[in-house]
């Protein structure tokens, strides 16, 4: 059985940090969910730390979906939320009920997440009531990047602040289960977290909200782009992979790979007919 909606909101409750992850491939969620992180984000940072875009923007619907299918498979217990990408959801209500939809019916995740708060509520609530749990996402939103003018900090002055106040409630009245807080000053991070029955799940916001969700290429060092100030290097995953690499290379170049160890043999008679 997966982790449940009502099992992230007891949580809360309870006072229990939630963990988040994301995660883009069969074998990663496999390792992710074997540790048992409940929450599985696959998210269109895929584009940025996966696929080599400058920005989430050019990820599509299908290649969501082809993703998401990947991570469902790889894991057992974990609730997985497909991130609906750039467009999916902006146009109309139906086409954002229809692309949630997708998400269910081809990729066999268990919700998925949307980014904006009051401009997205009436979307929310209508994904809602079709029965497909939805996370909220506001603050820095990726796909909005043009329009914030880069990867700032949201919500410093008192005007920004209360928007994005009023942008949680709107999240949390719509229906959402829980809402992601991307870099937002902790303090006002852990305002927001209290006044919200739904859990809040940080990412560059502090110790305040009632999880934490990063990148798992960030988190694991194999990514080496550049780092972002709100995540921890917990291993070095490319040094990693690059002496392995090297090591493959040497001795395929010196003779020295394959070994009789890494071959197969067959009966000597069956060579000789064919001399």
């Amino acid at each position: 059985m997966r982790v449940t909606i009502g099992q992230v909101r007891e949580m809360k409750r309870k006072g229990e940090k939630i963990t988040m992850l994301t995660a883009y491939d069969y074998s990663t969620a496999k390792i992710v969910d074997e540790v048992g992180v409940p929450l599985i984000l696959v998210g269109d940072s895929l584009g940025v730390v996966m696929l080599g875009y400058d920005s989430t923007l050019p990820v599509t619907l299908d290649v969501m979906l082809h993703h998401t299918k990947a991570v469902v498979r790889g894991s057992q217990k974990a609730m997985v939320i497909g991130d609906m990408p750039f467009m999916t959801y902006h146009i109309s209500v139906e086409q954002a009920m229809t692309n949630a939809g997708r998400f269910m019916q081809e990729a066999g995740c268990q919700a998925v997440k949307l980014e904006g708060g009051v401009t997205v509520e009436d979307k929310i609530r209508r994904i809602v009531e079709c029965g497909i749990p939805v996370c909220g996402h506001i603050g820095l939103t990726p796909q909005s990047i043009n329009q914030l003018g880069g990867h700032k900090i949201q919500g410093k002055t008192p005007e920004a602040a209360k928007r994005l106040i009023d942008d949680a409630l709107a999240v949390e009245r719509a229906g959402a289960f829980a809402v992601v807080l991307e870099t937002v000053p902790a303090p006002l991070a852990a305002l927001i977290s209290k006044k919200l029955a739904i859990p809040t799940i940080g990412i560059g916001a502090g110790a305040g909200c009632d999880g934490q969700v990063q990148v798992i290429n960030d988190l694991i060092g194999s990514y080496t782009d550049f780092v972002p100030k709100h995540a921890k290097r917990y291993a070095q995953v490319a040094e990693v992979i690059k002496t392995a690499v090297t090591g493959y290379y040497t001795e395929v170049k010196e003779g020295k790979f394959p070994t009789d160890a890494q071959s197969f043999t067959m009966d000597e008679s069956v060579l000789e007919s064919l001399k």
